[in-house]
């Protein structure tokens, strides 16, 4: 566990060939319960035994928080939302909100299908597979979140919009627990934060301009969709995110 009701979910997932996991986060205490992503299509009975690793109950979950809409995130919220007793509300940014419903194709699609397309052709490859299937997932959002909204859940969870990997991406940070929820921002490589390869975003130098704004927060644990969970001081963390906005 990262902190009292703040949990990792370890998933595991094939990409690109190979074995590797993703980490959606839960967050709850006795009166909510957020998911933090909803992993690839196909994950529901991973996310339910992970949420019940964790000692939470999985019923319990009443908001789903979408950092933003690649299918990696979005794939099982369908499923998560049918298999809940209740119904949870799926709050994201505005600028998610219509890919996530399904009104508009994936950015990284559009991007794909571009003349002038920056991918190389097996990353374009993926891209464009997605646009087959994001209909498949796509669900209603109930409410769009704003840039340093601090959401009254679980003592308080802000929301900072970090664009750049899509145009709507955010991260939360849970400030009594000193952790960041960091999406797609941030992953983690030996042990230390990396940013994502370039052709995994949409705007890659605005995603790493996007980490400034991550510089003012109080963080000691980072919780990162792709390489899991980095812990340090909170000037490591600072020291870390600088390294990366001027090496990029």
């Amino acid at each position: 566990m990262i902190a009292r009701g703040v949990e990792a979910l370890e998933i595991p997932a094939t990409i690109g060939g190979m074995k590797t996991s993703i980490y959606p986060t839960l967050i709850w205490d006795s009166e909510a319960a957020i998911l933090v992503d909803a992993g690839f299509p196909g994950q529901i009975p991973a996310i339910r035994r992970s949420v019940a690793s964790s000692g939470a109950l999985f019923e319990n979950i009443d908001k789903i928080i979408i950092t933003h809409h690649d299918r990696d995130h979005t794939g099982s919220l369908r499923s998560v939302l049918t298999n809940l007793p209740q119904k949870a509300s799926v709050l994201s940014h505005q600028e998610e909100r219509q890919y996530i419903e399904g009104r508009a194709l994936p950015c990284k699609v559009i991007l794909a299908e571009a003349p002038d397309s920056p991918y190389p052709p097996e990353t374009k490859a993926i891209f464009l597979q997605q646009k087959l299937d994001y209909l498949d997932f796509a669900v209603s959002v109930d409410r769009t979140l704003e840039d340093g909204e601090e959401l009254p859940f679980c003592g308080g969870i802000v929301v900072i919009h970090t664009p750049g990997h899509t145009p709507g991406h955010i991260c939360l940070y849970i400030a009594q627990s000193k952790t960041l929820v960091a999406g797609d921002a941030l992953c983690v490589e030996n042990k230390s934060l990396h940013t994502l390869p370039k052709f995994a975003s949409f705007d890659p130098s605005l995603a790493v301009k996007s980490l400034d704004k991550l510089v003012p927060y109080d963080v000691e644990t980072v919780i990162c969709y792709h390489g899991g969970v980095w812990r340090g001081s909170a000037s490591q963390f600072v020291a870390e995110l600088k390294a990366l906005r001027y090496s990029a």
